[in-house]
């Protein structure tokens, strides 16, 4: 009885090896054949990626030179910040009767055209807040009853540009920088005029280098304020890092061959996340400015900041 056992177990090993065998072997060749399939698909695929691309260049080219001149793009940006509190008998604070509200604004807007051989670019700038903080405890504090002024700050610039090649342009610029409110309406005033040259290295970056710029300042203050022949840098770049978060940056710069005393930078960044034209906007400003910190009687000239976190919306059309 064993012996037969035996041998039907032993046929049964080596037949499962046989078929195992075979097994691996038609696999093996189905890997191969599939293998070599796909490589001649993802061949014919780049051959196809390769035919779509020239096609979309060449439809590109072809749109360029059917879109007329003059070329404008415009838009508008903004951010709306809001904050209203109110506390009553809340002991744990030293006033325990409050309310305090805060509203901000910023709107960058810009109108570009482009010609043939010439680009003009228009943009503004104009950022307002205001603060009111109620003792309600101090009856007599009509001052802190009145909304006062948080932030102020407006800035237009117009940009013109002869093209020398894709990339470089002999250029004119005219820039004006003051506050709006409590009376500080160009008082003081910043109007840059002056004539260089222009850096576009990509279609979302201006770089504008004049060296020969006069800074005209306007005040009627008791401060003397002093106009200067300087050279003036800009940069300004826009980029979209992701499907709907924009960054926008904007630094204007003036250095006077007078007196460095007579510097100002002026750097504002915009953050704004839009579905829709509508999203969560933060915007940041920082400047320098010597004559504004004399004036103000701060010798340590302090870094100016203001920033305004709020809801955003976006307008843009293009012609």
């Amino acid at each position: 009885m064993k012996k037969p056992f035996l041998l039907l177990l032993l046929i049964s090993i080596i037949s499962g090896n046989t078929i195992n065998a075979q097994s691996i072997e038609e696999l093996t060749a189905q890997k191969e054949a599939k293998a070599a399939e796909l490589a001649k698909l993802e061949a014919e695929m780049g051959e196809v990626a390769g035919k779509v691309a020239t096609l979309k260049s060449e439809v590109a080219g072809l749109a360029e030179k059917l879109t007329p001149y003059p070329r404008w793009d415009n838009g508008l940006l903004g951010t709306l910040g809001l904050n209203v509190s109110k506390f009553n008998d809340w002991l744990s604070k030293d006033n325990p009767n409050t309310t305090a509200v805060t509203i901000g604004t910023t709107m960058n807007g810009f109108a570009n055209a482009e010609f043939e051989k010439a680009f003009w670019r228009n943009s503004f700038n104009l950022t307002l807040g205001w603060l009111k903080f109620d003792n309600e405890d101090v009856p007599d504090d009509e001052e802190n009853k009145d909304f006062q002024v948080a932030a102020d700050a407006f800035n237009v610039t117009s940009l013109y540009g002869f093209k020398l090649t894709d990339k470089w342009a002999v250029s004119t610029l005219a820039e004006y920088r003051t506050a709006m409110l409590d009376g500080k309406f160009n008082d003081p005033g910043y109007l840059d005029f002056g004539m260089g040259i222009t850096w576009t290295p990509m279609k979302d970056m201006v770089v504008v280098i004049h060296p020969a710029n006069y800074n005209f300042v306007f005040s009627d203050s008791d401060f003397d304020f002093e106009s200067s022949f300087g050279a003036k840098i800009v940069a300004d770049y826009t980029a979209k890092i992701t499907k709907h978060i924009a960054w926008k940056s904007n630094l204007s710069s003036f250095i006077s061959y007078q007196d460095t005393e007579l510097n100002n930078w002026t750097w504002v960044n915009g953050l704004s996340t839009a579905v829709k034209g509508v999203g969560i906007g933060f915007d940041i400003g920082l400047r320098g400015n010597k004559q504004e910190a004399l004036a103000a009687e701060k010798s340590d000239n302090p870094l100016q900041t203001y920033w305004l976190l709020g809801f955003s919306y976006a307008i843009s059309s293009k012609k």
